[in-house]
């Protein structure tokens, strides 16, 4: 039971599923509180001549209650602007982006932030907790003292009524020892390849990312990423992102030449096109997106309208070659809370219950 906690036992009781009702919706009644899940229950079978496709079966939401500038978050996070938050600017901001996945039809999970304690970055739930495909659930040791409040039992449980969870990775007891892995910010996965990408940062242990792949039986590439100033990038999926066949980085961050061939070679290896991102670019978060999936399979590349625009034509259309654009506006959550929309979504491999 070495790192299990009350959230990974709670988690772990596993009970009967909700009725659905006729719209797709399913409503989970947990203790002291009641969480709308606007989601769709489906499955499809895919075909490929290629490697294995494993996708988001679902994303994650959090709808927050009192964002704001986090100084704590700001000590590594070089991305993140001080500035006063208007009022009603972000819960509009949020609600574009769960406009833009209801339109595309991409299957997802709003809650609703807790009014205490305040989480000014609750909006950005990947960095507490990861989905696997095999029924795995991890927790992850968090940085910010601030931010180790928004791991919340209730969303681990309920997301245990609609799917399987064969287990809990608690790393949390790393926070005691000052080490730290931050979620699908600090590790990009390929679940077909058993494998991770993750730079080297505050909030990106080697040892303990070492730790969890061993556990979930994936390889991994540990590399290091700095910005114009030669700070560490705080975030892998701030300047990689990958996609099935498709795999967008700032190799000007990397300036190991043999850590950008092991890259490389390993995108070679998985067959994905390479997408070269400028620092620039990486500050209006084009290294900050995620391929999300409709009910039928289409794909689709999920980013702010700011990293859009700042695509090249030759890169925009390499990617269409792809998948189609799925953008959304959210200037004041970027600069605010130095992070884009991948930040803002926790991706659900977890198989469902049938």
């Amino acid at each position: 039971m070495t790192g299990i906690n009350t959230t990974a036992i709670m988690l772990m009781r596993l009970v009967s599923m909700s009725d659905c009702n006729s719209s797709g919706s399913v409503t989970f009644a947990v203790p002291n509180r009641e969480i709308w899940f606007q989601t769709f229950f489906t499955t499809k079978a895919f075909k490929s001549t290629q490697k294995p496709i494993t996708f988001a079966m679902n994303l994650l939401l959090v709808r927050p209650t009192h964002f704001g500038f986090n100084p704590e978050t700001a000590l590594s996070n070089r991305y993140q602007q001080a500035a006063e938050v208007p009022p009603g600017v972000i819960l509009a901001e949020f609600q574009a982006l769960v406009d833009v996945l209801q339109q595309a039809e991409i299957p997802h999970l709003v809650v609703q932030d807790t009014p205490e304690p305040p989480k000014p970055d609750a909006v950005f739930p990947n960095n507490w907790m990861s989905a696997h495909p095999d029924g795995t659930v991890v927790l992850y040791p968090m940085m910010a003292p601030s931010r180790r409040h928004e791991r919340r039992t209730d969303i681990l449980e309920s997301l245990s009524h609609a799917y399987e969870v064969s287990r809990v990775i608690d790393l949390t007891f790393y926070e005691a020892k000052g080490q730290f892995l931050e979620g699908t910010g600090s590790l990009v996965f390929d679940h077909a390849a058993k494998t991770v990408l993750a730079c080297s940062s505050a909030r990106t242990s080697e040892a303990v990312l070492d730790d969890l792949c061993a556990r979930l039986g994936y390889q991994y590439l540990f590399f290091h990423a700095v910005d114009e100033d030669h700070a560490p990038i705080y975030h892998t999926n701030v300047m990689l992102w990958m996609g099935k066949t498709v795999a967008a980085l700032c190799l000007d961050s990397i300036r190991s030449e043999t850590e950008q061939d092991w890259l490389l070679d390993f995108f070679e290896r998985t067959q994905r096109k390479v997408i070269a991102l400028s620092q620039a670019q990486v500050r209006a978060f084009a290294g900050n997106a995620i391929e999300v999936f409709d009910r039928v399979g289409r794909n689709y590349f999920l980013m702010s309208e700011s990293a859009r625009h700042s695509l090249h034509p030759g890169q925009a259309d390499a990617l269409e070659l792809f998948g189609d654009f799925l953008t959304v506006s959210i200037p004041t959550l970027q600069r605010i809370g130095g992070g884009g929309v991948r930040c803002m979504v926790a991706d659900i491999h977890l198989p469902p219950r049938h």
